[in-house]
């Protein structure tokens, strides 16, 4: 669930961002969306894994 002043603060980007008010349903719908997309997308990642990405990655310089 998102706060009052998180409802309001995803309102006041989505003004600047698309020049239109929003409703607050509408501002905690696509708020909790945007929370879940995050949610889906970031997967923390170990040392190991971090430290192979960085050898492909050198690999792919050369």
């Amino acid at each position: 669930m998102l706060s009052d002043e998180q409802i309001r603060k995803f309102q006041e980007l989505y003004q600047k961002r698309f020049g239109k008010q929003i409703s607050k349903e509408d501002a905690l719908e696509g708020g909790l969306k945007l929370v879940r997309l995050v949610q889906l997308v970031y997967q923390p990642m170990s040392v190991e894994d971090y430290e192979r990405l960085q050898e492909r990655r050198l690999k792919c310089k050369v």
